[in-house]
């Protein structure tokens, strides 16, 4: 359960604003006191955990039973990985039920986006933890509601999805962490609140067929579109899907209002009873609709069909700030709001100004989700998980005690029994709410391309993909999608990235663009313009040792990421935490991109080097 305040209910009036009712400046309220004492609120939640987890396997083995101070836990309890873990979390999911992790019983597993050597991540959760999630998603709405008013005056579009679940060899369910929310009693029974109705039928939600699932979401969305007032989906990569799939389904989607009849491709009987109740005929909607598509302009597609929308809600943080100029294409330059942090392992926090620019976004960290350390980052920056006894003791840092500027590795205790877990997240300081830190997601720690001593992580790969891309604005053409692959086969290896391109000019095609790019060799330039912007590691190899061969940039053919996803999805992906992947390596993935380029492009030039300069 949520700890208990530390402060009396009524004290510190919130500071972030008015609260639009009493229950909004309860939750306000709760914010401050959590801020307002983030230090203590951290020292009990750790007692917390450690007196309930006393007798588990996992901290008798560091003779931590009964011993609750954090002085002995730092100095006795080591920094792990989910590698170390995976011994203890393999016994779990084979059956064994005794407290080794948690004293409480382990409900599910929740299976992260992430992987370790290939597989899936299993992350060990309690039934608690739901009332703690849930927690957290009440404080976003009283939070947004001090930026946008009137959201109780209508619904949000949000294209939410399940992934149909697993089960362990000893029996416990494994799924997605929004698939275990979506199916439980919290979500599904829901208390009504005006500032939370969604246009998506329930029932739509739970449907495991992403198909179905899509079409009666976007059907519903469609039938109530003056009542949306923001549009959203998990992350942006999510909402961009759904657009495509209005390119690719507005006939029959139009059809159906018409007829005022579901197409019988919805064949699960309780979407279908669902949407019946909205559908009614509508020959005038069909109509808006069938002209604002069939234009072939698609250029705030998403205020044109949906005219009340205020903000976009979804998550462009990280890798997912590539796709910011694409949203603004289809919305008409809407705000993007993120509102919260999480993952798998945790839920983290909320932004506490949501509509600020998505560049500008901090999280704050709220500490009685879990006990939160932090690692700075750069000591341990050989990639290694320096995690023995003994070691990084001194070099983790407190919730309160972290410095503004500086960047940390995330490091996690939780009630369902990680116990100084390394999360992977590289977060930047920007700042303090009270006396809580306020963090910006910088990236995965995880090296994305490598071909000999250069390491190229998400971040420069992205930075290198907004440079070159620049290139195109020219050519009303914008990078849509990208992945990369480190080409080893030949000597020397080099990069080769995937681009698929999204025309603007509605009168010119995908394909006419990349034939105006090479034409005029600004693929070449892009190549070039990508090696420029990438580390000075990566130009000295290129430049002065000639280990790594010219940059290809492999332009791949409109809706080849979309096949990328399909599969992943076929392969037991979760649609909601599915992320395109920024590198990859699996044979049958590589053979799909390659089957589906259209162009290919090196880099004509070397890049400057210096060796009187360091840094990038």
């Amino acid at each position: 359960m949520a700890v208990e305040t530390v402060v009396p209910a009524k004290a510190n009036p919130s500071k972030l604003g008015p609260a639009a009712n009493e229950k909004d400046a309860e939750k306000l309220r709760f914010i401050e006191e959590m801020t307002t004492n983030a230090d203590a609120v951290q020292e009990k939640v750790l007692a917390e955990i450690l007196t309930r987890n006393a007798e588990t396997e996992y901290l008798r083995r560091y003779g931590l039973g009964g011993v609750t101070d954090r002085v002995t836990f730092k100095a006795k309890v080591p920094v792990v990985t989910y590698e170390d873990l995976q011994p203890e979390i393999q016994r779990i999911a084979n059956g064994d039920r005794s407290a080794i992790l948690s004293a409480h019983p382990i409900s599910e597993f929740l299976t992260s986006s992430g992987t370790s050597a290939g597989e899936r991540k299993l992350m060990p959760t309690i039934k608690e933890e739901l009332d703690r999630r849930q927690l957290l998603y009440s404080l976003l709405m009283p939070v947004m509601n001090l930026y946008v008013p009137g959201l109780d005056k209508g619904k949000g579009l949000y294209f939410l999805f399940v992934k149909s679940e697993t089960k362990t060899p000893g029996g416990l369910t494994a799924r997605p962490v929004l698939t275990s929310y979506y199916k439980s009693e919290h979500f599904k029974s829901r208390p009504y609140d005006p500032y939370n109705v969604y246009t998506s039928p329930t029932a739509a939600i739970l449907c495991a067929d992403a198909f179905q699932s899509m079409y009666a979401q976007m059907l519903c969305g469609l039938l109530q579109r003056h009542d949306v007032l923001r549009v959203g989906a998990v992350f942006a990569s999510g909402l961009l899907r759904a657009i495509r799939f209005l390119q690719l389904h507005w006939q029959e989607l139009s059809q159906d209002i018409a007829a005022g009849a579901l197409t019988v491709k919805i064949t699960d009987p309780s979407v279908r009873a669902a949407v019946s109740e909205l559908l009614k005929p509508d020959p005038e909607l069909a109509r808006l609709i069938a002209i604002e598509c069939s234009k072939g302009d698609w250029a705030g597609i998403i205020t044109r069909i949906w005219p009340n929308t205020k903000y976009l809600d979804v998550i462009v943080t990280g890798a997912m700030a590539q796709y910011i100029p694409t949203l603004e294409y289809y919305s008409g330059g809407l705000p993007m709001a993120c509102t919260m942090y999480a993952s798998s392992e945790c839920y983290f926090g909320l932004n506490l100004k949501p509509m600020c620019d998505p560049s500008e976004v901090s999280y704050t960290i709220m500490p009685n989700m879990a006990y939160f350390e932090f690692l700075p980052h750069g000591d341990c920056g050989d990639g290694q998980s320096h995690h023995r006894p003994g070691r990084d003791k001194a070099q983790l840092v407190d919730l309160a005690d972290v410095e503004v500027g500086k960047e940390y590795e995330l490091v996690i205790t939780t009630y369902a029994g990680l116990n100084r877990y390394r999360v992977g997240d590289i977060l930047r300081v920007t700042g303090f709410y009270n006396a809580a830190p306020q963090f910006r997601f910088v990236r995965r720690k995880n090296v994305l391309l490598s071909i000999e001593s250069d390491k190229t992580d998400e971040a420069e790969l992205q930075k290198a993909v907004e440079s070159a891309s620049a290139l195109l604005r020219p050519y009303a053409a914008s990078v849509v999608e990208y992945t990369s692959h480190a080409d080893t086969k030949a000597i020397p290896g080099h990069y080769v990235i995937y681009w698929e391109l999204l025309a603007k000019d509605k009168s010119a095609s995908a394909a006419e663009a990349v034939s105006a790019l090479a034409r005029d060799g600004v693929m070449e330039r892009c190549c070039l313009a990508m090696e420029e912007a990438l580390n000075s590691v990566y130009r000295q190899s290129r430049v002065a040792d000639g280990s790594i061969g010219p940059l290809e940039i492999r332009v791949v053919r409109g809706g080849t990421f979309e096949e990328l996803m399909d599969y992943a999805i076929s392969r037991g992906a979760s649609i909601n935490q599915y992320k395109v992947p920024r590198c990859v390596s699996f044979p049958p993935i590589l053979e799909l991109l390659d089957s589906r380029v259209v162009s290919a492009h090196f880099s004509p030039a070397l890049p400057s080097w210096s060796p009187h300069r360091s840094g990038n």
